[in-house]
């Protein structure tokens, strides 16, 4: 992304801020949902600002709340229909935390020293000499002279003394502890378990509510991926799994994780009080460049518009945030307490959806398909190959859309891995895939719910009237797309757009693209 091409493309980029980007944004943006957004009239308005994604924070609420929020999200399409959204559901996860303050909460000033406790007993009576801490193994897992994080690193206490049932620490700072606040230990393995039992019950909510993603908390090897992926079980193996990586032994395990997840979170806020602030920025960049070249989606998160959440406008210091992480590659950008609790949901959303669209009008292509396409081991599968081939296309006939007939979604993915200068518009037949394909920059995806398809067929050496009844049927949804997109301001009458498509039903037999005129 450094090359002298790149430099030149940015160089020559616009200086009159009056200008406006030509092209339809790519990047999806995630919005948390909280009380003030939870109605079908203020997520219509979510929807219409740039919301591709809802995330539901299963850190707060009860399953009521959340399953009145996606209740609502369906309300708010009788309302007016419109392309799809996905929902996502945001684990708990494994953590630790503080126990109860007897008083609510105490004051303390650098170098006081008091006792973490694990006993049990000291639950729910807390002072400013002893307080519960719930991790049972932290005795083993600490040592004189190491750092216990409180309320995202805020309050930095210093281990003096290690006992069988407590730590003695000193505190660092000045600062005031109130009750059931988290706990981070910086440098440190902890042996919590993958999921935790609340984690399991909201697991089970996603699978009876068809949730569409799982935004799986504190991940630290491939097998937590894993035992979710067991625990949603059958009904729920089509649910996507977003790993969050926000702990030192999630980016030391990256790589692991990266091979069995569906997708990565780059959960800062953690990761912010896990690693030293200067290094978050790094972890960010590299996560999302091995994300670009595996071609899983990536999403960047924490307090990208923070100040929004009581002020119209951003700092600038955020809106620059928001466009490195377009220009690192992320896939989608999220946004939390902005849409959740914030005074200025519906601003954070339209502010986020311009910078996205004017770090995107900067994307150097050629290059990074270069890049991309030299680094890519071969043999690729036919799909990739398909797909690698359609943005080749795409570029030397400057064509304005690619259009991708899909079922699981995958090659649309592949598409999306090598960044495509026009819109990827995804036509499918599966909701859920409808409803995933956000998670992939550059997709557009249109669930396609016309029930004349030829279906799957069974014979190995199909006859001459099935393929031409599966060509039919082809072409009825290729106009179909292009009616869609036209109707979305995707792409205009003459336009030149890509078609990618399977020779015949069924999942994973995409093997032909062609180029068509829009009309």
């Amino acid at each position: 992304m450094g090359s002298p091409r790149r430099l030149k493309f940015v160089g020559r980029a616009s200086l009159d801020w009056k200008s406006e980007p030509k092209q339809s944004r790519k990047t999806s943006i995630i919005c948390t949902i909280g009380p003030k957004t939870n109605t079908p009239e203020m997520l219509l308005k979510l929807r219409k600002a740039g919301m591709n994604i809802m995330r539901l924070n299963f850190s707060h609420g009860t399953h009521e709340y959340h399953g009145s929020c996606i209740d609502n999200l369906r309300k708010s399409f009788d309302l007016e229909g419109g392309r799809p959204v996905a929902v996502a559901l945001d684990t708990k996860g494994p953590e630790i935390r503080m126990g109860m303050v007897k008083d609510g909460e105490f004051s303390f000033k650098q170098g006081h020293q008091m006792i973490f406790t694990t006993n049990p007993s000291r639950k729910d009576d807390g002072d400013d000499k002893t307080m519960y801490i719930d991790y049972v193994n932290i005795t083993n897992a600490m040592k004189p002279g190491k750092f216990i994080y409180i309320d995202d690193g805020t309050l930095i206490w210093k281990v003096v003394e290690v006992g069988s049932d407590f730590v003695k620490v000193e505190a660092q700072n000045n600062g005031k502890l109130s009750s059931k606040k988290g706990v981070n230990l910086p440098n440190t393995d902890v042996d919590l378990p993958a999921v935790s039992e609340k984690d399991k019950q909201d697991l089970g909510f996603a699978v009876k509510y068809n949730v569409d993603m799982i935004f799986a908390s504190f991940i630290r090897n491939a097998d937590n991926v894993l035992t979710i992926r067991s625990l949603l079980g059958e009904e729920g193996k089509d649910i996507k799994i977003i790993s969050k990586i926000e702990n030192h032994q999630g980016l030391a395990n990256f790589d692991e994780i990266l091979k069995v997840t569906d997708g990565i979170m780059v959960a800062r806020g953690d990761l912010g009080t896990e690693i030293p602030p200067w290094k978050v920025f790094i972890a960010q960049k590299s996560i999302i460049a091995r994300c670009n070249i595996f071609g899983k989606p990536c999403i960047c998160a924490t307090q990208m518009l923070q100040s929004m959440t009581a002020s119209p406008r951003p700092t600038r210091a955020e809106s620059t945030d928001v466009a490195n992480a377009i220009f690192d590659g992320a896939d989608c950008v999220m946004l939390s307490a902005e849409t959740a609790s914030g005074a200025y949901p519906l601003e954070a959303v339209d502010i986020m959806h311009r910078i996205c669209l004017e770090a995107e009008s900067t994307f150097c292509h050629n290059p990074y398909l270069n890049d991309l396409r030299s680094i890519t081991p071969r043999p690729l599968s036919t799909e990739e190959t398909v797909a690698l081939s359609a943005v080749t296309a795409s570029l030397e006939e400057q064509a304005d859309a690619i259009i991708v007939l899909t079922i699981s979604g995958n090659v649309a993915r592949l598409i999306s891995k090598y960044r495509p200068r026009g819109p990827i518009i995804a036509v499918t037949r599966n909701a859920a895939t409808s409803r995933q394909l956000h998670l992939h920059r550059g997709c557009y995806p249109f669930f396609y719910d016309k029930t004349d398809s030829v279906g799957e067929w069974t014979d190995e050496k199909p006859k001459f009237e099935q393929i031409e009844q599966w060509q039919i049927d082809v072409d009825r949804r290729l106009a179909w797309a292009i009616l869609q997109a036209k109707s979305a301001g995707l792409i205009k009458p003459g336009h030149v757009v890509i078609a990618v498509q399977g020779w015949r039903g069924g999942s994973g037999r995409t093997n032909a693209m062609r180029i068509l005129h829009a009309r």
